[in-house]
């Protein structure tokens, strides 16, 4: 094992080193581009999620704690300290779990570094390039982190094996080095700044099974983490190099004896700047669980053939095996959901869903949206007529190919006893399906139209198009703050 004795440099160094070079070489274009769509779907989520009570109540929080202002919050005419506002932001940025992922760490990288990445790029007064060089090592950082520890054999992170969000606890980590980045920090500040923050990182995925608000503060916590961390790397803080894989370190003390030093470094390191996990990162068109989401495309896709929902006598669903428990079961509550949000989990009622979306309408987003998931949808006779219909089965193709994608079969047998069947196998809003600059604005214009003006959402979604070539993020904050009046 690696120690800070030896001339090799531990893992810790190296993604240091990584960081450093990225901000003296900048990002390549399609880098570039990809980040800042990612920023603009991270605005729309988190203007989308104002009226959810787990933001509204960490910023009265943080709004009580006061102190300098230095960042802007969203949705709120207050300046705050940069930890303040982004941990309001990470937690605007999750709380309707329509944030990007990656797969197959399933991790939510861009929830915690892009608040912590704005909060300080505004605190320092840093260029809009910078802000997306900066986001880009933290959310390459966070995604590598995260397959370090994702089990082939068990199809899984062994983080969430163990019942740790693997979003919150590397996002801290991706979060601090986007921070030391933009704080101008030198190797061994971020070097520290990493070693900092890896004691800051948590979060418990209990909520999940049994309820509770608070996986929704998970990436905002971990957001303010990585902006605390980097502030005390500049001020002198040190933390230790083998942080990640020394023996009292962040993967022994996290995955215990299903932890190799070797493994996890070279899984973490491999390809620094030459491989990026950050091109390999999903965008959600549905506002609904994300295994859920081929099924909407089949379902969308045999509409535009012209399958009427009132032929279909029965619908297949398949799926991959492991997604059954999540989509599927109990048949009985799936195919009639207690409510909108149990509806965003239910394979039955999203696949009628899509069979009734209305695509391209004002406020509709790109097919299945918010309207879907209100309480009153989830009881509309309808979509519960269709959804009665639906039998969800594993399918094999599709489980050969989870967890890197999340596939569906879906097959509709009519009243006149032919049937029609929609395979999808890439979805919507994956690296080999993504989705264009104007659905990225589609879906935008949608998540923020309750939030404040036509003009304004349109003027914000413009200043974030053009970030890149922005000499502050000035122009950008006056546009979200524009947006609800604040």
């Amino acid at each position: 094992m690696t120690d800070a004795s030896t001339t090799t440099p531990t893992a810790a160094q190296q993604l240091a080193a990584f960081a450093v070079a990225t901000r003296d070489g900048g990002l390549g274009p399609d880098l570039r581009d990809k980040v800042t769509g990612h920023l603009l779907d991270l605005l729309g989520n988190s203007l989308a999620a104002l009226s959810q009570r787990p933001g509204a109540a960490v910023r009265e929080l943080v709004e009580e704690w006061g102190g300098s202002p230095a960042a802007t919050v969203i949705g709120s005419s207050v300046r705050l300290p940069a930890p303040s506002a982004a941990l309001v932001n990470g937690t605007l940025a999750h709380s309707l779990d329509f944030d990007d992922t990656h797969l197959p760490s399933v991790l939510h990288p861009s929830a915690s570094v892009l608040p912590a990445a704005l909060a300080t790029a505004e605190a320092v007064g840093a260029g809009g390039a910078q802000l997306l060089t900066a986001a880009a090592v933290g959310i390459e950082i966070t995604c590598r982190l995260g397959m370090a520890q994702y089990d082939a054999e068990l199809g899984n992170s062994v983080f969430f094996d163990r019942g740790l969000h693997a979003t919150a606890i590397c996002g801290a980590i991706g979060a601090a080095s986007a921070a030391a980045v933009l704080r101008g920090l030198d190797a061994d500040g971020i070097c520290s700044a990493i070693g900092i923050a890896a004691s800051m990182g948590s979060g418990i995925i209990e909520a999940n099974r049994t309820g509770g608000t608070v996986k929704r503060v998970h990436c905002g916590w971990a957001a303010h983490a990585g902006v605390v961390a980097a502030d005390m790397a500049r001020l002198g803080l040190t933390g230790p190099p083998t942080v990640l894989e020394g023996r009292f370190g962040f993967f022994q003390a996290f995955c215990g004896d299903r932890f190799d030093a070797k493994t996890v470094v070279a899984a973490t390191t491999e390809g620094l700047g030459e491989h990026w996990e950050l091109s390999r990162l999903f965008i959600k068109p549905y506002p609904c669980n994300h295994f859920t989401h081929a099924g909407v495309d089949a379902a969308m896709r045999l509409r535009a053939q012209g399958v009427e929902p009132d032929r279909i006598v029965r619908l297949t669903l398949g799926v991959p095996a492991p997604v059954l428990r999540t989509i599927a079961e109990p048949a009985a509550e799936k195919a009639h959901p207690r409510s909108g949000y149990h509806a965003a989990f239910s394979g039955p009622y999203t696949v009628a869903a899509g069979l009734l979306a209305r695509p391209g309408e004002p406020g509709h987003g790109l097919g299945v949206f918010h309207e879907d998931f209100t309480d009153e949808a989830a009881a509309d006779p309808a979509r519960l007529a269709l959804a009665a219909r639906v039998t969800c089965v594993a399918d094999e193709e599709c489980t050969a190919v989870f967890p890197h994608q999340f596939p569906a079969v879906l097959t509709a047998e009519l009243d006149d006893g032919t049937t029609v069947t929609e395979r999808v196998m890439v979805n919507r809003g994956s690296p080999q399906n993504p989705l264009d600059t104007g659905e990225l604005t589609a879906k935008f214009l949608a998540n923020a139209r309750g939030a404040g003006a036509e003009q304004a959402v349109r003027d914000l979604a413009d200043e974030v198009w053009n970030i890149a070539a922005a000499p502050d993020t000035t122009r950008l904050t006056r546009a979200l703050s524009a947006v609800t009046g604040a």
